[in-house]
């Protein structure tokens, strides 16, 4: 679809999505413009939550950012999300300015916690704070795990997966390194 078309279509959109979020009361919801999120995006946002989102947020179909419990989203301008990307926010994510995701990355600041009595049908969480700085670009199929810290400048590798911290400047990519052993001995 020619872009300006789709922007015809999608900044509208995004108006509209936004503009309802801002209404829900026991909310804090501030967000930028112009936000592009094509037709089958979701922005959800439970109460007592804060969403704040800077300027030109573009989310493609299928993409997803819900913000629950007592959660803190914060977002700086320009965020890309191509399809099927995902943010859920418990506690504290923070994500910088100029930051692109691939298609189907993942980002949850909070794990179920299978060691309750229950296990994970509890629905108990396990939360911690997630950052990621500006200028980072995350590869497709990625997934960023709570109490995760990626520094500005950084390249996440498509199919990582990232618990810790990635120091500024850097290219990180999970170390495959299979078990290989000799059956004919």
């Amino acid at each position: 679809m020619n872009k300006y078309l789709k922007a015809l279509f999608c900044i509208p959109n995004g108006f509209v999505k936004t503009s309802i979020l801002k209404l829900m009361p026991k909310r804090k919801t501030v967000i930028g413009f112009p936000t592009i999120l094509s037709p089958l995006t979701e922005v959800t946002q439970e109460r007592d939550t804060n969403l704040n989102i800077g300027n030109q947020l573009k989310m493609h179909n299928g993409s997803k950012i819900r913000v629950r419990k007592q959660g803190n989203l914060t977002i700086g301008n320009n965020l890309g999300m191509s399809n099927g990307c995902v943010i859920t926010c418990y506690e504290k994510i923070s994500i910088g300015s100029n930051v692109m995701f691939g298609p189907n990355v993942l980002i949850y600041d909070q794990d179920h916690d299978y060691k309750t009595t229950e296990g994970i049908k509890a629905l108990k969480y396990k939360t911690a704070p997630i950052k990621i700085g500006d200028n980072v670009w995350i590869g497709a199929n990625s997934i960023i795990l709570r109490g995760s810290t990626i520094g500005n400048n950084c390249v996440i590798a498509a199919g990582s997966i990232v618990k810790g911290e990635i120091p500024e400047n850097s290219l990180f990519h999970n170390s495959y390194k299979p078990v290989i052993s000799n059956i004919y001995k």
